[in-house]
């Protein structure tokens, strides 16, 4: 997937974990800002320390768009990582993209448990909405 790998060749450029990291935040403010209104329990994603808003909305041609906001700066840039690979995809394809990249980037050890946990969630979440999407159409 050509995202996948613009991502691995941006972390294979940097040097340490220090530019990886603020590259991760200038990722997250990247972002756009989430609207006001999905800022509330309902839109709340459960299994992540810091305060994180997450949106699904589906396109006219059946592919999820996602939309998420968080009040930590690299978890923020966790969330642009996941999106620039998951958003605007059908969820077949959502489905069956391979998670590797985010060892091969070197998150799994570079990161907090407690964030590691939160990425979790945020993976959890775009599967399970993809997964809910294709049982929805099967029932159809």
């Amino acid at each position: 997937m050509e995202e996948i790998d613009e991502i691995l060749s941006e972390f294979d450029f940097l040097d340490d974990w220090e530019d990886k990291y603020q590259h991760l935040i200038d990722l997250g403010k990247e972002l756009k800002p989430l609207d006001e209104k999905f800022k509330n329990e309902t839109y709340k994603l459960k299994g992540c320390q810091s305060t994180v808003y997450f949106v699904t909305k589906d396109n006219p041609d059946g592919s999820l768009c996602f939309f998420a906001n968080s009040d930590a700066f690299i978890v923020q840039g966790l969330i642009a990582l996941l999106l620039k690979i998951y958003s605007n995809k059908y969820p077949k394809e959502i489905l069956e993209t391979d998670t590797s990249f985010l060892q091969q980037i070197g998150l799994e050890s570079h990161l907090s448990p407690t964030r590691k946990n939160g990425l979790s969630a945020m993976l959890n979440k775009i599967k399970s909405e993809a997964n809910l999407r294709l049982k929805n159409r099967n029932e159809k």
